[in-house]
C-alpha cells in the first residue's frame, strides 16, 4: 500500500500518524520513538515550566531521532503566556507546531515567515476554516470520542471529518476514536489525510511518565468506561471514569462554579492520577477508544500493526 498522504509529504513522515500533545506526558522518549516509528512525534510544551525547560526537551528529542517531530501549544488550559517558549521552538528551527486549546493566531503569527509547518487542532467546522484563514498549513478534527478537551458540540470524529474536509483546502488529520489500523483507514476514506491519536499512544512502553494503573486502566477499559465532565464550565474533556469524576459530575449536577470544582479539574489532580496512580484522588484523561487498547507495545510495534492492519484489509478488498 502508497502509505503518501498530503500530510506525509507536509511534515516529511513514512506513515501519517500524528501523536497528541498529551499534557505532562509527551516528552522525549515517547516524541522519539513515534518520530522513529515514521509517524510525527510532539513534545508537550505547555506542561513544562519554563522555555529552558522546553529547550533541553528538544535537545533530548534530537539526540535521540533525527527525523521530524513538533511542539505542541495547549494554550488556554493553562493560564499562562505561551510566547517565550513559542520563541524557543523558533530559535531551535523545529520541524512542526500544533495549537490545541484556544485561539491560535498568536503562535501562528509568530511563527509566520519561519520554515516551521503550523497544524492546528479544531473541533468544529468553523474552526477549521478560520484556522486555516489565519494560515495553518493542516488542521487536526476532533471529533466527541476523543479524550482530554473537545468541542462544545457533539459531533462524532465519522461525520466531523467529511464536513471539514469539503470546507478548507488545507490537509485534514482525523482525531478521535482512533486506535488501530481499522480506524485509521476510516479516517483516510472519509478523506483525511492522516490521524492523530492520544489515548492509544498513552499504554505503550515508551511513554514512560503515566503509571501503570493508569495504563491498566486503558486495559481494562470498554466503550463505557469514559464520561465527558466539565460541561457545566462551557469547556467539555473526556477521562477515564472513577470515583473522582464522579464527584466532578456530583458538583456539576448541583451547579458548582469553577471555585468549587477548580480542585478537583487541577492540572495537579490530573497529575496525582497519571503519575502516581491515585485513582482516588485525581483523574486520566482518555478517549472512548481507550476500548480499542488490548495491549502494550513499543511504538514502533504499535505503528507496524497499524500499518499491516491496514493493508491487510485493502488486500481483502482487492481479492
Amino acid at each position: 500500500m502508497n502509505w503518501k498522504t498530503k500530510v506525509t509529504e507536509l511534515f516529511n513522515i513514512d506513515y501519517p500518524i500524528i501523536q497528541g500533545g498529551l499534557a505532562y506526558l509527551a516528552y522525549a522518549d515517547l516524541a522519539a520513538a513515534v518520530s522513529n516509528a515514521g509517524g510525527l512525534g510532539q513534545i508537550t510544551a505547555m506542561s513544562l515550566s519554563t522555555p529552558d525547560e522546553l529547550r533541553e526537551e528538544i535537545k533530548r528529542v534530537r539526540t535521540m531521532t533525527d527525523k521530524p517531530f513538533g511542539v505542541n501549544f495547549a494554550i488556554g488550559q493553562h493560564g499562562r503566556s505561551f510566547e517565550h517558549m513559542v520563541e524557543v521552538a523558533i530559535e531551535e528551527k523545529v520541524s512542526a507546531i500544533s495549537v490545541t486549546g484556544g485561539n491560535p493566531k498568536g503562535v501562528l503569527d509568530m511563527v509566520q515567515g519561519h520554515p516551521i509547518k503550523k497544524l492546528v487542532l479544531t473541533a468544529a467546522r468553523r474552526q477549521a476554516e478560520k484556522a486555516e484563514q489565519l494560515g495553518a498549513d493542516a488542521v487536526m478534527v476532533v471529533g466527541q470520542e476523543g479524550g482530554g478537551h473537545l468541542g462544545r458540540g457533539d459531533i462524532g470524529t465519522f461525520v466531523l471529518t467529511p464536513q471539514v474536509v469539503d470546507s478548507v483546502s488545507i490537509p485534514v488529520i482525523a482525531s478521535g476514536g482512533i486506535a488501530d489500523g481499522r480506524g485509521m483507514l476510516a479516517a483516510l476514506a472519509l478523506g483525511a489525510e492522516g490521524v492523530e491519536m492520544g489515548t492509544r499512544f498513552i499504554a505503550t512502553k515508551e511513554c514512560v511518565h503515566a503509571h501503570q494503573s493508569y495504563k491498566q486502566a486503558l486495559l481494562d477499559a470498554d466503550e463505557n468506561a469514559t464520561v465527558v465532565i466539565k460541561r457545566s464550565l462551557g469547556t467539555p474533556a473526556r477521562a477515564l471514569k472513577n470515583s473522582w469524576t464522579d464527584q466532578i459530575l456530583g458538583l456539576e449536577d448541583s451547579h458548582g462554579d469553577y471555585d468549587s470544582l477548580k480542585a478537583y479539574i487541577s492540572g495537579q489532580a490530573n497529575k496525582r492520577y497519571i503519575y502516581d496512580g491515585d485513582d482516588e484522588a485525581g483523574f486520566g484523561w482518555a478517549g472512548q477508544s481507550a476500548a480499542r487498547v488490548n495491549n502494550i507495545p513499543t511504538v514502533k510495534e504499535l505503528i507496524t500493526s497499524m500499518v499491516d492492519e491496514a493493508e491487510l484489509i485493502t488486500g481483502r478488498w482487492s481479492e
